[in-house]
This record gives structure tokens, sequence and C-alpha cells, in this order.
């Protein structure tokens, strides 16, 4: 090519119409029209599909309500997108082991547990996973509290979470991490290895990918129902739950990273944050800044190790695990927190 530079500066003409999620849903009426196969997607279904991209363009422009920006958004094939949902969905379409979507018919479904009298369904959402397709319902009851009839503001503890032990409360109650990842190792690596084996494109490469799929969620699974349970067993003795606000993406990216992604804190958070909500009882998130350093008795700051494992003040001569002294501080600054939310309502 004869021109060997070009200008740095270039001018970009304005869109004349800034695409958003309501041109988008109306365009889709003369799409219908040029690629006649989207009539056999309901109407519900594609309209949801601009929705889900409005919204990842926001977040990775202008942020969430935290200014947390997500990543760039990249172009999902139809092999990658899995889930697709109704927004509107009509009780008397689910009865017994039966679910009817619209433009597929009827569908015979293994139910977990029977829908509780008195609750509305939202949305439903069909998910496709390594071992088959899951459907998903939203639910809504307004009879639900928003706080406790009996709360107790003075039920409270604190729990410091860790990668040796999951979490360790203030009463001195311990939970070992499970660590289901380090335990299965052996079986993923074997699986992977079986994939990379594989020729690319083959049929039995795509049989060996799922299997190390289903091998993955099996370990998700596991670690996703410790959750729940560990959640309910401390929202069964305790109104409060007072917890660290930490970083946890950050977390993410030091060496300790492997450990911290198996043992799920963030996961952990979410599951416990919304089974209190549900039940009218509390999750505090208190500043972690200094909970291990500080002295739980006196208050003195006693800089210590990671390595070191115990808590021993020279001021008040106090002595306990370092962990647990963290818990003690994380429940008195949630009570702390508590106290004053009381008193601004």
């Amino acid at each position: 090519c004869p021109i060997d530079r070009c200008p740095l500066i270039c001018y970009i003409p304005e869109l004349k119409e800034q695409p958003h999620y309501y041109n988008q849903k109306a365009s889709l009426v003369q799409l219908k029209i040029d690629r006649p196969w989207y009539k056999e997607i309901h109407s519900q279904v594609l309209q949801e599909v601009p929705k889900k991209v409005e919204l990842a363009f926001d977040r990775w422009l202008k942020g969430d309500i935290n200014g947390k920006k997500s990543g760039r958004p990249r172009f999902k094939g139809k092999g990658q997108y899995k889930t697709f949902t109704y927004t509107q969905f009509k009780r008397h379409h689910f009865t017994n082991n039966k679910i009817t979507l619209s433009k597929i018919g009827d569908i015979k479904v293994i139910v977990h547990r029977p829908i509780p009298d008195g609750f509305d369904i939202k949305t439903v959402s069909v998910t496709k996973k390594a071992d088959g397709y899951y459907v998903t319902f939203s639910l809504d009851d307004k009879t639900v509290p928003t706080i406790k009839p009996d709360f107790n503001p003075d039920n409270i503890v604190g729990i410091d979470v860790g990668l040796i032990d999951f979490y360790v409360a203030s009463d001195n109650t311990r939970v070992a991490a499970p660590k289901y990842l380090r335990k299965t190792e052996r079986k993923l690596k074997s699986a992977q290895r079986k994939v990379s084996r594989r020729k690319k494109g083959s049929n039995r490469r795509q049989k060996a990918i799922q299997k190390l799929a289903k091998q993955h969620k099996k370990v998700a699974d596991t670690r996703k129902d410790f959750h729940f349970k560990t959640a309910k067993s401390l929202l069964d003795k305790y109104d409060v739950v007072a917890v660290e606000k930490l970083n946890i993406k950050g977390l993410t990216k030091t060496r300790l990273a492997k450990s911290i992604n198996d043992t799920g804190w963030s996961q952990f958070l979410t599951i416990l944050s919304n089974k209190a909500e549900n039940a009218g009882l509390k999750v505090i998130a208190v500043n972690p800044n200094g909970t291990s350093q500080e002295c739980s008795n006196c208050g003195h700051k006693v800089q210590k190790q990671l390595s070191q494992r115990m808590h021993n003040c020279h001021v008040c001569h106090s002595s306990l695990c370092r962990d647990l002294n963290a818990a003690i501080n994380i429940k008195n600054r949630g009570a702390h927190g508590l106290k004053a939310q009381f008193m601004s309502s």
C-alpha cells in the first residue's frame, strides 16, 4: 500500500438512536419476518435476551449500585446460551409432575419439593446443565415477615471465616473446611487428561467433556449443599449473624486463590443473607480491619503474623485462638452496628 501511516485522530459519527432494551424489543417484530424460525420461540423468551444484553453493558459501562464495573460483554454462541426465562407464568400450568411451557409443550419434571400454599409463581427459567435440564421457579409470598415477630437483637453471634476452619463462631463452635475440590482433584485430573487426549471435534472428546463437566458439577453441588446446611444451623440458633465485609474478589488474586475458591465464602455469605431475609432475621457486615490484631478483652492491638495462630495480650494477659478472638470482635462490632441501625430507624 502506498500509504505508510494514518492520522491518530479520527471522527466517528454519532449514532442516530442509542440502542437500548425498548428499541431492541421493538425490532423483534421485523426480526420474526426476516427470520421465520424466530416464531418458534416464545415472545417473552425473546424479550429477555435484549434485557440481559442491556444489563451486561450497563454493568460494564456504568457499574452496579456500588460503582463496581464488570468485564466487557462477550458474544455467546447458541451452545453457550444455557438459560431462557418466561417472565409470566400461570400456576395452573404446573400440576403434579408436569409443566406446560409455551411453544414447547408438556414436559415431565422431577419435583424437588412442592410449592407451598399462598406462593405465586413470578418467573420460570429453564437451564441446561451437565447432567440435564433444570426448571427454576421464582416465587413470591406476601406473608413473609420483614422482621421475625419474636426477634431478639441480643441473640447475636460473630463468625470468622477461614481456610483451616470454615468458620469459627464467637461461642467457640467450629466447622472444619470440607475442601471438596482438593478431595476430588485426582478424579478431575484424570477426566481432564482424557479430554486433552481426544481429537478436537470428535464425539469421543464431546463425551469426555461431558464427564468432566459432571465431575465439576458434583463438586459445586456438594459445596452448595454444605453452605445451605451450615447457614440453616446458624440461623436456627441465632437471630443476628455478624460477618466480615471481605474483598473476596481481591483475595482470589493471591496465592491462596485456589483454597478460597474451594471454600466458596462468597456463595455462603449470599446464601446466609438470603435465608436470613426470608426468615425475618439479620446478617450484619462489619469492617474487617484489625479484627485479628485487636484484643477482644481490652481492645489493645497485638501485632501478629498470619502463621501465629494464638492471640496473647501482654496488657490483660488473655490467651486464646486468634480466630476466636476475631469472631468475638466481629460480634461486638455487629452488635454496635445493629444498635446504631435501630436508633436511626
